[in-house]
């Protein structure tokens, strides 16, 4: 009886780790530990990080949106992948990309230089250029423009 009960618990423990090591769900990135996948800075600003989530879960951190971008123009697929990005309004909050509104102004220094910060709204990112000034950008027109 022990012995099944062994065999009920080594099955149910593997079981768990496998459906855990498949995980879609993003990972909080670790400010002052990870190191930005594509240009190898460690990632600081809790703004303008990113991350991407394979469709197998495989996760790959950013300290830049630019960084995440350029990283995807690399990529030979990309189905099944969430891009996500930090946003100004909440830090290290991931918000998807898609959704963004991005504002590239000089006033408003990101890592990478290309002065670029992403919003969960676009009151939220107009009220910003009204103070910093720059352009709004969405998200297919943010892919277009940092090809």
């Amino acid at each position: 009886m022990k012995r099944i009960k062994l065999i009920q618990s080594v099955f149910v423990l593997f079981v768990a780790v496998f459906l855990s090591a498949c995980s879609t769900s993003p990972q909080p990135i670790e400010y002052g530990k990870d190191a930005c996948h594509f240009c190898q800075m460690t990632i600081v600003d809790k703004i303008h990080g990113a991350e991407i989530v394979t469709d197998k879960g495989k996760i790959f951190k950013f300290d830049a949106a630019e960084c995440l971008i350029r990283h995807k123009n690399e990529l030979t697929t990309t189905e099944g992948f969430q891009f996500l990005t930090n946003h100004f309004e909440s830090p290290e909050k991931l918000i998807p990309l898609e959704k963004a509104t991005f504002l590239i102004s000089e006033n408003l220094p990101s890592p990478m230089g290309a002065y670029l910060t992403a919003f969960k709204t676009k009151e939220a990112a107009e009220g910003i250029q009204n103070e910093k000034e720059g352009k709004l950008y969405n998200w297919t027109e943010l892919k277009q423009y940092l090809k």
